[in-house]
């Protein structure tokens, strides 16, 4: 039995989609040679049936000998059983073989995603990311799964060959030309259902990114009167994507069709020469039957290969999208000879002159509220152009994983995911329970883990929704706090909680962290009040450093920060 998903995907070969395609295969070749030979086993096993039945007819019926009957049909049996047993193990290759594909993709992909980071929604909408695991996932797993049949198909063609041609050589061409034909004739069709696969796949993805948009945005939409116009324009969307579908449809509709048909009316023809020689005594009533059973029989063979090139298209449309993921390259990459980063020591950005002493709980105050994120990215080298020094080493020359483990940036974008809340919390499950509680009573959450029935064993619902916004904020710092990073910067960690919640994780905060250092960006006066020190930053550069009630006294620009913020706030939901 296969384990999945893989302990090691690899490194995909994202130069193009049939090199990725050729990738995957690769990495499972074992599984997929071992499909490919009981689907040879199974396809040829069928090919060999027509031939026995006319010897049993021949040597058996016609000729009126029961041994010669019984010998061809205990043949026939055995020739049954093992094209069910063959049937079997390559039906189970096939399943290992899509689920193998389709696992190993998801795992790149979402390696790379994390990878990624904020460079991936830059440059990729939601719904583009949330298609690949939709709908191209499963086209990479069917041109897998198709490939066992695929391959016997091809071997059985071969098998039948040899027979017809010992038998009649007449009708042994007619089969061996007039199926490649066949299936040449389909090939025309093959071209315009791709490109017409692309554009609903470009459609589709469209329209996930705008659901994903709407999703994100419905509170927002409903407090601005706005649902009537995204509902206007999803339902044009969705109509966009059901007319591609439709032209998808029609092409693919004919070529089923055409599929069907053409094979009927070879099968018409084949019988009909053989029955003429039959009638001048060139062809046994055995051969005849045979020559019937090989005509029907590669149709199967037809169609296979006709649903491999459909498969094929797209597979590569799919792989295509997914390639498009692979290749981005993150905005901030590790150097080639990256340094250890310090236990601890001071958070220092020269450019901005910004100083966040080890061991202290500091705030930092932008008088353009919008720049808090910005600050943010710098310090926790989010950003490629950052300079910023810990413990007296440049972020930049460590690897980001170090960085990442030292310096956590917990942001307002943060979010939660599907999942019991004790994992939501703590997803390494490192905490003791203690540990955990400590943590929530210092976001001021008890209320949140009363509220649910089976406390932290409880469900989390996508994003959180089942929390307010004020709960979702508090559960984002509990899992901050229990992270237990050497600095912690937080962006604006209060900004959807009431006054007296504020002031409470203000006071816990300090004994929380006591002896690490915590950064937080805030203009929030509760906050400010019971900090150890105050940066104050105007246009990207360090104004004033100080207590926040001296500041407020002798820095004019701080104190239209921070009493604007006061008189603009209000009460959070």
């Amino acid at each position: 039995m296969k384990k999945l998903p893989l302990a090691d995907p690899g490194t995909a070969d994202h130069r193009s989609a049939a090199r990725y395609l050729l990738w995957v295969a690769r990495g499972q070749k074992v599984t997929l040679l071992g499909g490919m030979t009981f689907g040879i086993i199974w396809m040829g096993a069928q090919a060999f049936i027509p031939a026995i039945l006319g010897q049993a007819i021949d040597k058996g019926i016609a000729a009126g000998d029961s041994r010669q009957l019984l010998k061809w049909t205990a043949i026939l049996f055995a020739v049954g059983v093992l094209q069910a047993l063959a049937g079997i193990m390559r039906h189970r290759f096939a399943v290992v073989n899509w689920l193998s594909g389709a696992y190993r993709t998801v795992q790149v992909v979402t390696r790379k995603s994390a990878d990624l980071g904020a460079t991936l929604p830059k440059n990729l909408a939601t719904g583009e990311v949330v298609s690949i695991g939709a709908g191209d996932l499963s086209y990479i797993g069917n041109i897998l799964e198709i490939s066992a049949r695929f391959s016997g198909s091809i071997v059985a063609f071969f098998v039948v060959a040899v027979i017809l041609l010992s038998s009649s050589t007449t009708l042994g061409l007619v089969v061996l030309i007039g199926v490649p034909v066949m299936l040449f004739a389909l090939g025309p069709m093959l071209r315009p259902l791709h490109r017409r696969q692309s554009a609903q796949r470009e459609a589709v993805g469209e329209l996930n990114s705008l659901g994903s948009d709407i999703v994100a945005g419905l509170r927002v939409l409903r407090g601005i009167g706005g649902e009537d116009s995204f509902s206007r324009r999803y339902r044009g969307e969705s109509q966009q994507v059901r007319a591609a579908g439709v032209k998808v449809a029609r092409i693919q509709s004919v070529l089923d069709a055409a599929q069907v048909f053409l094979p009927g009316i070879f099968v018409v023809a084949v019988v009909g020469l053989g029955a003429h020689f039959a009638v001048r005594g060139d062809l046994s009533a055995g051969s005849l039957v045979a020559f019937y059973g090989y005509a029907t029989f590669l149709v199967l063979p037809l169609r296979t290969a006709t649903e491999f090139a459909n498969q094929l298209m797209r597979a590569l449309v799919a792989a295509r999208r997914i390639v498009r993921v692979l290749a981005l390259t993150p905005e901030v990459t590790d150097p080639a000879t990256p340094v250890s980063l310090p236990s601890r020591g001071d958070l220092v950005d020269p450019v901005s002159g910004i100083r966040a002493r080890d061991g202290l709980l500091t705030a930092i105050v932008s008088a353009e509220p919008d720049r808090a994120a910005v600050l943010a990215d710098l310090l926790g080298r989010y950003d490629e152009a950052s300079e910023v020094r810990y413990g007296g080493v440049t972020l930049a020359s460590a690897t980001r994983a170090d960085v990442r483990e030292r310096i956590l940036v917990s942001d307002t974008g943060s979010q939660l995911f599907t999942g019991t809340l004790r994992e939501e919390l703590d997803p390494d499950q490192r905490r003791t329970d203690e540990e955990l509680m400590a943590a929530i009573r210092t976001a001021s959450a008890e209320d949140v883990l009363v509220a649910l029935t089976d406390g932290l064993d409880s469900e989390v619902e996508e994003k959180g929704r089942s929390f307010s916004g004020g709960q979702r904020q508090r559960l984002v710092l509990v899992r901050a706090l229990l992270a237990d990073p050497s600095v912690l910067v937080l962006v604006e960690p209060t900004s959807a909680v009431d006054a007296h919640t504020e002031a409470r994780i203000a006071d816990r905060l300090r004994e929380h962290r006591e002896g690490r250092s915590t950064v937080v960006l805030t203009s929030s006066p509760l906050l400010l009040d019971r900090v150890d020190e105050v940066i104050f930053v105007a246009a990207g550069r360090v104004v004033a450093v100080g207590k926040h009630r001296d500041l407020l006294e002798n820095e004019p620009r701080y104190r239209r920060t921070v009493t604007r913020q006061t008189e603009d706030e209000e009460v959070p939901a």
